[in-house]
């Protein structure tokens, strides 16, 4: 990954996220939602929950946590209670926002309501 800019590292990483999921019984709904407010990287459901997932690839899974601060999870709130009024399929169901940490060399850490 040396020579990858920060965004394509953080696309690679999205998508790796969304197999990853996959392989945990997921359905992969959206990839990169863009409202005027904000954007979420993954919206996955299995059975009746809805995910709301934020993907952070950074030195250390520690840095990578570190990326999910209040604003960050701020903006990935108001842009699901977008998605969830432009999908009202969906508002049944519970919801929860994970995050994906990754770092070289590492398995990623998935922390369900991660906030």
């Amino acid at each position: 990954m040396g020579a990858m800019t920060g965004y394509r590292r953080g696309l690679w990483a999205e998508t790796l996220s969304a197999w990853y999921l996959r392989a945990k019984g997921y359905r992969i709904l959206t990839m990169r939602y863009k409202a005027r407010v904000g954007e979420i990287d993954i919206v996955a459901r299995r059975g009746g929950v809805l995910v709301f997932a934020e993907v952070k690839w950074r030195g250390t899974q520690d840095a990578a946590g570190q990326g999910i601060h209040a604003a960050n999870q701020a903006r990935v709130r108001q842009a699901a209670e977008l998605y969830l009024q432009n999908h009202p399929r969906y508002t049944g169901l519970d919801v929860r926002f994970d995050a994906l940490l990754w770092a070289p060399g590492r398995w990623p850490l998935h922390i369900m309501n991660a906030f």
